[in-house]
């Protein structure tokens, strides 16, 4: 007679997998809600994004199926014989002294590892020391560690189901590197989270759920679940099961693989509404950083090089150029400050109509300002990388974040080389190890200035962020005051938090409550901007100093296209009345160009081996780099050239109206373009 438990895998599996492709096919449906209206699907695009969309889940579910394959296969009376059952209960034991009183590898990885492992060798010992020597709680203890194991699987698919949503509502895309991020920097990113959401009652509701859900799957089955401790299946079937399984589990992992083919089109949308949240984070946990040599199109190294010689009038693999001024060089403080996501589109220059911006506003007609300026990346640390080394931005993972990224050459290092040797200053208001910061700034010679070194009555409002920029900004004029005694010139380069979910800040600075909106973020970094202006205007340095106000990156990077341009668009103000005039800058530049702009400006001789151009210079030539964490843009103003992995290239011609972007596919591959596009990345990624 057949064992009534023997169906217990398939289905389990199935319940599993319906429950997955449910969620799924829910997510898909609100996600295309969320889609701007001027993106267009086409019936393909509707078939790929709900059949290969389906398929990509079913898939998941096979490979998260797993974890409770395993627990049924190890059901069984056998392992509590005496010697079986000593020997396995002997093995836990000495498992867990040696995590807990021996250096292992789980203590050179570091963190909570260590503790999460000796926690589940402490579990697993006891329990089955438990079922070994109390027969009796056996079946009981089985049957509720099922129940628990499938209402975790029940809660693991709403909570992604759920974390997808908010994510592509935050980003307008399915997981990728800024989730990788999320999951490293669990203390700011949890926090956050629970700052930005009602979270206690959504987990509330999702524990209550997947509770219910446990209870309507398994509804008859108690029978069958009681006996989970009896002979489950022959060994025979048991080997069975296990090859059919494995087998399933590779061809789940080959079409997985096979469905990233279909989601390379030109939608973007289309393309993150087919694929899987789970399989986007591993896909982009495994890609943090792509060698440019083994992805993307390359060109000889002679040749690549002597391209760019060409472009800067440079000599050798380094780009190095002798930077001179007729002028002596001028004695100036430079005071830097980039703004946490300051989209263009958030300033009345181009076309705000809510004020959100007041000072910033007044400020732009009075500088040096930028209309056609573009950040190279979607992320702060592009931001970063960007300003401090003026370089394209690398593939895979910004250079901030990559491991030996000390000494380089950089803007910090071009002014403490100066006559006067600057004082050379980075001001974060948040703790500096996030983002690997602390480590890349103090690495390249400047001294770090972040949220552990506040005095207690330095502060006044923080959020799991950092203090208020507010403060940030007060800390900032007492540290320049002491520099401006010592007689050196200095240079301050200020990142800001504010204007950053959960929006929150002290009330009562500005007209929108806090933890509101963005709006709301914006306007108070702005407030916060002004009142440092006008406080450093009482400051005795103030007339010998260049204020510099950009913005690392948009507050958005969602876009129909891979590299939506309008996403890309930023502000910067060059401010220092008497000394730079009031003047509007048309051509395109990019946001490399900003301090070798700074240093012409300020007369300033050096050997440079920046990428970015004094766009005052007579031999500048307008393009941009714009870029993801794997496609790389090299604007030109009337052309968008994109190198992508799999040696893959892209052309378009770019139309524009106001600020908006179209992108018509151009085929010429094998143009100077191309070829210029490809040397400035491939010798690029060397420094």
């Amino acid at each position: 007679m057949k064992n009534k438990n023997s169906g217990i895998f398939e289905s389990t599996f199935c319940k599993l997998a319906a429950m997955s492709l449910a969620v799924g096919l829910v997510v898909r449906v609100v996600l295309l809600f969320l889609v701007p209206s001027e993106v267009a699907f086409g019936f393909a695009n509707m078939l790929k994004i709900f059949l290969l969309g389906a398929a990509n889940d079913l898939a998941i579910s096979v490979l998260s199926f797993v974890f409770m394959w395993l627990y049924l296969s190890q059901l069984s009376e056998r392992k509590y014989k005496k010697t079986t059952g000593y020997i396995i209960l002997g093995l836990c034991v000495a498992g867990l002294v040696y995590v807990t009183f021996f250096n292992t590898i789980f203590h050179e990885y570091g963190s909570v590892v260590p503790d999460i492992v000796i926690g589940l060798l402490l579990y697993v010992t006891v329990s089955f020391g438990l079922r070994l020597f109390i027969p009796s709680i056996r079946a009981w203890w089985s049957r509720v560690v099922y129940y628990i194991l499938f209402a975790i699987y029940m809660a693991a698919v709403l909570f992604n189901g759920i974390g997808a949503y908010f994510f592509w509502d935050e980003f307008g895309v399915r997981y990728n590197f800024i989730a990788v991020d999320y999951l490293i920097y669990t203390n700011e990113v949890v926090g956050n989270i629970m700052e930005s959401y009602p979270i206690i009652p959504l987990l509330t509701a999702l524990f209550i759920a997947a509770g219910l859900l446990t209870w309507l799957f398994n509804y008859g089955r108690e029978a069958v679940i009681a006996g989970l401790t009896r002979n489950l299946l022959t060994w025979k079937r048991k080997v069975a099961t296990a090859g059919i399984y494995i087998a399933a589990f590779f061809a789940a992992c080959g079409v997985l693989k096979l469905n990233e083919n279909f989601q390379k089109t030109d939608n973007v949308y289309a393309n993150e509404l087919q694929a899987n949240s789970v399989y986007k984070f591993y896909t982009a946990f495994i890609n943090s950083e792509l060698s440019f040599y083994d992805f993307y199109i390359t060109l000889p190294d002679e040749e690549a090089v002597a391209i760019v010689n060409g472009i800067y009038g440079s000599q050798g693999a380094d780009n190095r150029q002798n930077i001179t001024s007729a002028l002596p060089a001028t004695k100036k403080n430079i005071v830097l400050i980039m703004v946490e996501s300051l989209s263009a589109s958030f300033l009345e220059r181009y076309g705000n109509t809510e004020n959100i911006t007041p000072n910033l506003n007044k400020l732009i007609d009075k500088g040096l300002s930028f209309d056609n300026l573009f950040a190279t990346g979607t992320r702060t640390v592009r931001g970063l990388e960007a300003i401090t080394l003026c370089l394209p931005p690398s593939s895979g993972e910004s250079i901030v974040k990559q491991p030996n990224n000390a000494n380089l050459f950089s803007t910090g290092s071009v002014l403490r080389e100066q006559e006067w040797g600057y004082n050379v200053k980075f001001f974060y208001g948040g703790d500096g190890y996030f983002d690997n910061m602390k480590t890349f700034f103090s690495g390249n010679g400047y001294e770090v200035i972040d949220k552990p070194q506040f005095e207690k009555s330095e502060i006044t409002f923080s959020n799991i962020w950092g203090v208020c920029d507010e403060d940030l900004l007060n800390k900032v004029l007492r540290e320049l005051r002491k520099d401006h005694e010592t007689g050196k010139p200095f240079f301050a380069h200020i990142m800001t938090t504010s204007n950053h979910r959960p929006y929150t800040y002290p009330e009562g600075k500005i007209d929108i409550p806090t933890n509101k909106s963005r709006a709301g973020g914006v306007k108070y970094t702005d407030y916060a901007i002004g009142k440092f202006i006008d406080d450093a205007q009482k400051e005795a340095w103030f007339d010998n100093t260049v204020f510099v106000i950009i913005a690392d990156h948009c507050a958005s990077s969602a876009g129909a296209t891979e590299i939506p341009l309008d996403k890309y668009q930023i502000p910067c103000i060059i401010y220092a009345p008497g000394f730079v005039a009031p003047k509007r800058e048309a051509r395109l530049v990019s946001q490399i160009d900003i301090m070798p702009t700074i240093f012409g400006l300020l007369n300033m001789s050096y050997t440079s081996k920046f990428y970015g151009r004094d766009i005052y210079s007579p031999d500048y030539q307008e393009r941009a780099f714009v870029a993801t964490y794997q496609n790389l843009g090299y604007f030109e103003p009337e052309q968008l050239t994109i190198l992508s992995p799999v040696r893959r290239v892209e052309q378009f011609k770019i139309v524009r109206d106001g600020f908006k972007f179209e992108l018509p596919a151009v085929e010429a591959l094998d143009s100077v373009e191309v070829k210029t596009a490809v040397a400035l990345y491939q010798t690029g990624t060397k420094h």
